[in-house]
């Protein structure tokens, strides 16, 4: 029998029990330490988007951008690569489209089932005998169509249709019925630009002066207003109608009626944003004598 009064050995049952709970507590303290440890070195090796077995999945559970679907931009939103270009608001293709929608006095409502619509230089008669040329100051008309969705990357192989009035404010196949000057389709090349000559529009009562377009998928789609992906306005620039109506030949009536139109109050231009009129406007430069060089982007949602 031992002796309980030996203090190296025998501190009794309850100094046995204090030992067994402390030699408990140190146990689970370690398996703690052991676990922590463990989850530290795990974290320490991922990487983000690695992955690796058993416990350490859990740190494989952020997802990766593959995993997460992409939300389809908006219509209105801008692009982020260029920072240039925004949708085109659709605007009204108004009386005088011949594009099939409405009827016209004219050779026919439906210029674009004629076989010669497709044409760079739209400054002439291309309907029926007339081979008329609408005078005026000549403009050289640069449009590049891109797909906002994509960063503003170029659409190649699509259909712009183009009309306008006329240094008089007049419009082929309706006010002038025998003439189908003005009008003409082009299709767009590998960087997404078409080019038309023309004329320098008149500005008529009322209205702002403006060019309308259509614009299609592709040129087998462009067989009526009713297919096309946007129909939308230019916006003549303010300084360039000031100079053109008060200089240029032919175009007094036109300098009259710029005096009471404004953009602000145009009835199509009016209620856009600030930068729908900046991409609706072309940037323009020549002169008068040796003809103006015009370029506009045009913004797709795709």
């Amino acid at each position: 029998m031992q002796d309980h009064h030996d203090h190296g050995h025998d501190h009794g049952l309850g100094a046995d029990l204090r030992a067994m709970t402390a030699l408990s507590s140190r146990r689970r303290a370690l398996r703690l330490f052991a676990g922590a440890g463990s989850a530290a070195i795990l974290a320490g090796c991922d990487g983000g988007g690695s992955s690796g077995s058993g416990t350490a999945t859990a740190a494989s559970a952020t997802p990766t951008p593959s995993a997460t679907p992409t939300p389809t931009p908006t219509p209105t939103a801008t692009a982020t690569t260029s920072g240039s270009c925004v949708v085109d608001p659709t605007e009204t293709n108004g009386p005088y489209p011949a594009d099939g929608t409405n009827t016209a006095s004219g050779l026919t409502s439906n210029a674009l089932t004629a076989s010669n619509v497709v044409r760079s230089d739209i400054r002439s008669s291309f309907i029926g005998t007339s081979t008329a040329v609408a005078p005026g100051v000549q403009l050289t008309l640069t449009l590049t169509v891109v797909d906002v969705n994509s960063g503003c990357a170029p659409l190649a192989g699509y259909a712009v249709y183009i009309w306008h009035c006329d240094r008089d404010g007049k419009y082929s196949l309706y006010d002038l019925p025998n003439e189908s000057y003005l009008r003409g389709v082009g299709v767009t090349d590998a960087s997404g630009k078409v080019t038309f000559n023309t004329i320098f529009p008149g500005c008529y009562a009322g209205r702002w002066p403006h060019m309308h377009f259509e614009v299609f998928s592709s040129l087998t789609t462009a067989t009526g207003g009713r297919y096309a992906t946007l129909i939308s306005q230019l916006a003549m620039p303010a300084a360039a109608c000031a100079t053109v109506y008060g200089s240029a030949s032919g175009y007094s009536t036109s300098q009259t009626n710029l005096g009471s139109v404004s953009i602000a109050r145009d009835n199509v231009f009016g209620d856009n944003s600030a930068a729908q009129i900046a991409q609706q406007t072309p940037t323009l430069s020549g002169s008068i004598d040796t003809g103006y060089t015009a370029t506009a982007v045009i913004g797709i949602a795709r």
